[in-house]
């Protein structure tokens, strides 16, 4: 039982490596072939970390579930994000996963839980998880949401409207006008006003790190034979392009990563393993594939 009296980052950083361990059984067990590689990493500016990978699985093409733990002088860039002048030191920790699946009737899916601090007293949680159809299924959706609402609610109703709004807003892409995917929640600065308040906000992203390993095997399971063909997995391609752009353009966790000189393997190992781009495209009219944009738009009461 994590109290306010043992809270420490050593502590918060071991759940996570706990938690990346569970996670990857999870999945092993769920895909039924894929295994995960294991390749421990050391930051030269300090700390390092573990990133867990997987690839020519029965349902998962290509994943990673990294973990890290790092610390170091934070740069003026860093600084300038935290609208800090002073030089101070940082310390970062936490897991971050994305898988990439065969079927395009499986959903690609992202989480991040983590927690920083600085040497001049500052500190903050953050994270979430997100879903990425290729086709948006309303049913799996609505589930998908329902979870991470009971989740939310367990520690506080407010929760639930405010981070799924956020997610909303955070994982939209600018050039496309489109959202990733259907949301979830995102949260970030969540700093403590107490010890006490800091082992409440610890117990939600304990909780949330632990949905994910549920949420997305239910999908594995579910949604892995169902039929496709070659216009679907095309389309499955052009999805994972704008995955792509996300990340590259607009992600925030990528652009510390490569400003803090962190391990590029790890920082990219949420790419997937192909993707597509077809100039000036234009789904059919009232075609799955037309059905599928036309979701892709904040605001969404799923649940």
């Amino acid at each position: 039982m994590i109290t306010d009296q043992t809270l420490s980052k050593e502590t918060i950083s071991q759940f996570f490596m706990d938690l990346q361990n569970r996670i990857c059984q999870s999945l092993e067990a769920a895909d039924g072939v894929g295994r995960f590689r294991t390749d421990a990493w050391e930051r030269p500016g300090g700390g390092g970390g573990r990133s867990r990978t997987i690839a020519g699985g029965a349902v998962i093409e290509k994943g990673g579930v990294g973990y890290s733990a790092v610390h170091g002088e934070a740069t003026e860039a860093t600084l300038r994000s935290l609208n800090l002048t002073e030089p101070a030191e940082f310390y970062a920790t936490g897991v971050s996963i994305v898988l990439h699946p065969h079927s395009p009737r499986v959903p690609i899916i992202h989480m991040n839980v983590r927690y920083f601090e600085m040497s001049s007293g500052h500190s903050w949680f953050g994270g979430g998880i997100d879903l990425t159809p290729h086709y948006v299924d309303d049913a799996d959706a609505r589930w998908f949401h329902q979870y991470l609402k009971t989740v939310c609610d367990r520690h506080d109703a407010a929760y639930h409207p405010r981070f799924k709004t956020w997610a909303d807003e955070y994982f939209y892409i600018p050039h496309r006008q489109e959202t990733r995917g259907v949301g979830g929640i995102f949260f970030d600065y969540l700093k403590p006003a107490s010890p006490a308040h800091k082992a409440d906000l610890f117990a939600f992203v304990q909780d949330v790190g632990n949905a994910f390993a549920p949420i997305y095997t239910h999908f594995m399971v579910n949604n892995r034979d169902l039929p496709f063909g070659e216009r679907e997995k095309q389309w499955q391609l052009l999805r994972r392009g704008r995955y792509v752009e996300f990340n590259l353009v607009w992600d925030r966790g990528t652009k510390f990563g490569l400003e803090t000189n962190g391990r590029t393997e790890s920082i990219l190992m949420s790419m997937p393993p192909q993707a597509n781009w077809i100039y000036d495209f234009h789904a059919e009219p009232a075609s799955p594939e037309a059905d599928t944009l036309s979701k892709l738009v904040k605001g969404i009461d799923w649940v």
